[in-house]
């Protein structure tokens, strides 16, 4: 079984589209799936959009995200985890190229990233050398990650103690269980994120990770890129 797990605080506006596309792919594999929502603390129609569309919702209030996924991982089946995020849709030939990889000897691996919407002149200068530098360094984006249940539970999961970065450190531990590879077909993910914070704000928070160094990610204070608020996305027709 496929056990696709989809982490989500808060994301009524978006989780919908997330759902219609991974059942869309359940529908045409020729395995039995299950899709299972972790709702951490939502206070919006998350939950209800996670039951309206079949998933079976987990409700946790972690508010942080490597455990969050680690109990979506809990309550999965699978002897295969997708991480999917609640603002990524994914499509059939991604799928099935992930599952390629791990029957052909892949512990796991992630793809490459697009993001959907107009994006500011410094996102579309700043993206492309990141995903390009995780692309050659296999290092997995967390909106889209996949692995064998087995490696997965040799690892530990997702590191607890990281509230960001922590599908990098999970690639890093994998990486010493096989082969993790990274797949050129790309996932598309919501560009909100760079649409609604500053290139000041962006680069603030480069150089809180560049000065706190690993210290940085392992607490929730300066990670407001993930944990505050969110903000209105001034892209209306995500």
């Amino acid at each position: 079984m496929i056990s696709f797990i989809v982490p989500a605080y808060n994301e009524e506006r978006l989780l919908g589209a997330t759902l219609q596309a991974i059942n869309a792919v359940a529908q045409v594999l020729d395995e039995p799936c299950e899709v299972i929502v972790v709702d951490d603390g939502s206070t919006d129609r998350t939950a209800a959009i996670g039951d309206e569309h079949g998933a079976q919702v987990v409700a946790v209030t972690h508010r942080q995200i490597a455990a969050t996924r680690n109990a979506g991982a809990r309550a999965a089946r699978g002897d295969v985890f997708i991480f999917v995020d609640a603002d990524t849709v994914v499509h059939e030939a991604l799928v099935r190229l992930a599952l390629q990889a791990l029957r052909n000897g892949a512990v796991g691996g992630g793809t490459v990233v697009r993001f959907d919407g107009a994006m500011p002149l410094y996102a579309r200068l700043m993206v492309p050398p990141i995903v390009k530098l995780l692309q050659v360094s296999r290092m997995a984006a967390g909106c889209f990650l996949f692995c064998k249940r087995t490696a997965f539970e040799a690892v530990g999961g997702f590191d607890e103690s990281f509230f960001a970065a922590e599908e990098l450190a999970l690639s890093q531990a994998l990486k010493r269980q096989g082969t993790f590879v990274i797949l050129r077909e790309p996932v598309l993910s919501s560009g909100r994120k760079l649409r609604t914070h500053s290139p000041r704000e962006m680069f603030a928070l480069f150089g809180h990770l560049f000065r706190g160094g690993m210290g940085a990610v392992k607490q929730r204070k300066g990670l407001g890129l993930w944990y505050d608020q969110r903000r209105e996305d001034p892209h209306k027709d995500v």
